[in-house]
């Protein structure tokens, strides 16, 4: 036999067991990171298992669900008692309404008034969003005895009452940058600040379209800009 053929032959020999050396390692890599990946996919597993049953998981669950609850509960019997939404009022109904509750919102209005009409429409925006607050309108000219009572002279007014006393009030646009054009937003700070109402977080609460609406865009400026009108 050629002595160059053999020494040919036993080289590829050589080759071939050191391609199938590195094959068979290369498949027990593979089998080894997939039983690797099987035993924490396992572990993650059992971990969960645990984390499920932990007893502390499991009682601030229960507290957050009843917390819930609790809040559900408040809210309807809040609203049952005419919050939640905005509403007219007679002067007969007056002391009940505003003595009733911890907080309420009161406007004294004009029927025929412009900005008693914007402010009207800021408030039941506001209304469904702050179920904490009583929010409650009164036609002045209905209302002779707490006009009188309260002082109201010019309108749009609107009294803010914490527990039956009259804490603080907007006077037509004044605390409002004395223009028509503000979003129910600006009026929504304004109320925060004064403390009548609470800030809402960003997920608290279902926003109606009247707020959204409201806050994305301002109310068209009256054609007469002293529209602020005295009672008398």
């Amino acid at each position: 036999m050629d002595p160059d053929a053999v020494k040919s032959t036993l080289t590829n020999l050589a080759f071939g067991n050191v391609i199938a050396a590195a094959a068979r390692n290369y498949q027990k890599e593979i089998l080894a990171q997939e039983k690797a990946q099987s035993s924490s996919a396992f572990n993650e597993e059992v971990d969960l298992d645990e984390l499920m049953d932990d007893p502390e998981l499991e009682k601030l669950h229960a507290d957050r669900i009843a917390s819930l609850k609790k809040e559900a509960e408040k809210r309807e019997a809040l609203k049952r008692k005419g919050h939640g939404e905005y509403r007219e009022i007679d002067e007969g109904d007056f002391l009940g309404e505003v003595t009733g509750t911890e907080k309420a919102i009161c406007h004294f209005y004009h029927k025929e008034f412009y900005r008693c009409k914007i402010m009207d429409k800021h408030l039941k925006a506001l209304a469904p969003r702050h179920v904490d607050t009583k929010f409650i309108k009164l036609d002045a000219e209905n209302a002779p005895f707490f006009v009188a009572k309260l002082g109201v002279k010019t309108l749009p007014c609107v009294v803010l009452f914490s527990k039956g006393v009259a804490m603080d009030r907007l006077v037509g646009f004044q605390d409002i940058g004395g223009k028509d054009d503000f979003s129910t937003r600006t009026l929504e700070l304004i109320l925060i600040k004064k403390g009548i109402i609470s800030e809402k977080k960003d997920n608290e609460g279902d926003e109606d379209d009247d707020y959204r609406e409201n806050s994305q865009r301002t109310v068209r400026s009256s054609t007469n800009p002293d529209s602020d009108s005295d009672s008398d």
